[in-house]
């Protein structure tokens, strides 16, 4: 078998993990990971969370004590979920040594409920960053309109950040413009800029879901000839805009002064429709300096038979730019289409989030003591 994960790696590519669970900490598989399929990385969001604490018996324990303490269902979520992303920051800390801080990485989601409010993402991100207490912690902020704020003032005052929830080229720019202006606030108040980091998570398959359906609505062949092109076009052309503003003069002045380039993450790379190749995601998006978060199915797919031939990316901005235009002249709307996904990404994270209070709730009152 040949080993593509070292291929990939070898790369260029971050690989991580898009999943985590006690199970996975506990049983040894997430160090078997790393150390057999080049999983540098872990990323969590609030539907993996949900599902990993609604399964099994591994957080029984910890809700036992939780529910005896009469703690409130948040508390109880943030207890839990801390608990793991620090148990796999210890795991992952080798790495993170290794590579001088820029893998070896465990993020964790703000509160989505909070993904329209600055202020609230701004004091929870601190209050994640000190609950966690981990350097190799990523705190992750949605992309929304308020979220951009608040990455900047949380990358000023020297945590590090994955960006979430970004479907738009337009939105990207102003993710990597936040970043950098979070570096500037970080710079006048004396922080190491070397010591902070960043990933940009890009979204991928939903863009290929979404516009889909809209070519398959219109059934032309001219439309279903574009089937499966847009996520892949759009990530190319996400990966161009990356390059031109790291390699700006407002760039050079923060690397001068140590900080470290915010590396596009391809997120979302699970493939939906069973007539594509089941590493798409994987294969067609190789480049430097790059992440790819995989869930578990993706990450054995690629091992098993994904093909990587190189740099996939460099290259193909014309015939990306193409694919997009081609889209807009058959009817299909890009704005809309990145905004549709941007609010169900927000509701979908916020109804996780409610999915994840009710089981939680659930597990402390069956596990609650008898009053007598």
């Amino acid at each position: 078998m040949t080993d593509a994960l070292k291929r990939l790696s070898d790369e260029g590519v971050a690989i991580w993990l898009d999943d985590l669970s006690r199970k996975r900490i506990t049983s040894g598989n997430l160090a078997e990971l790393i150390d057999q399929q080049h999983v540098v990385g872990v990323t969590t969001n609030p539907t993996i969370f949900q599902k990993a604490i609604s399964q099994g018996d591994g957080y029984d324990q910890q809700l036992s004590d939780l529910a005896a303490r009469k703690v409130t269902v948040e508390e109880a979520i943030r207890m839990i979920t801390t608990a793991d992303v620090r148990d796999a920051a210890d795991i992952l800390r080798p790495v993170f040594d290794a590579t001088n801080g820029q893998d070896g990485r465990v993020s964790i989601e703000v509160d989505p409920r909070l993904a329209h409010n600055t202020k609230a993402t701004v004091a929870e991100a601190k209050q994640l960053a000190w609950l966690v207490d981990r350097p190799n912690t990523l705190i992750k902020i949605p992309a929304t309109q308020a979220g951009l704020p608040a990455i900047a003032e949380t990358i000023g005052l020297g945590i590090s950040v994955n960006v979430t929830l970004i479907f738009s080229l337009e939105r990207y720019r102003k993710v990597m413009d936040a970043y950098l202006t979070g570096l500037e606030k970080a710079k006048e108040r004396g922080l190491d800029l070397s010591k902070i980091h960043s990933v940009a998570s890009f979204f991928v398959s939903r863009v290929d879901t979404e516009i889909d359906k809209r070519l398959d609505g219109i059934g032309t062949d001219e439309a279903k000839a574009l089937r499966g092109k847009a996520a892949v076009a759009n990530a190319r052309l996400a990966y161009q805009a990356y390059e031109e503003v790291f390699s700006s003069d407002r760039w050079s002045a923060l690397e001068n002064a140590g900080a470290n380039k915010q590396r596009p993450l391809w997120a979302s790379t699970g493939v939906k429709d069973p007539a594509y190749q089941d590493t798409l995601y994987v294969t067609e998006l190789v480049a430097p300096n790059t992440v790819n978060t995989m869930p578990e199915a993706t990450l054995e797919a690629t091992e098993d038979h994904g093909e990587i031939t190189g740099d996939t990316i460099s290259g193909t901005y014309e015939q990306a730019r193409a694919d997009l235009d081609a889209l807009e002249k058959l009817g299909i709307s890009y704005d809309d289409v990145v905004q549709v996904l941007e609010d169900e990404g927000v509701e979908k994270f916020e109804a996780s989030w409610t999915d994840l209070l009710k089981s939680t709730q659930a597990e402390l009152e069956r596990l609650a003591p008898s009053e007598d």
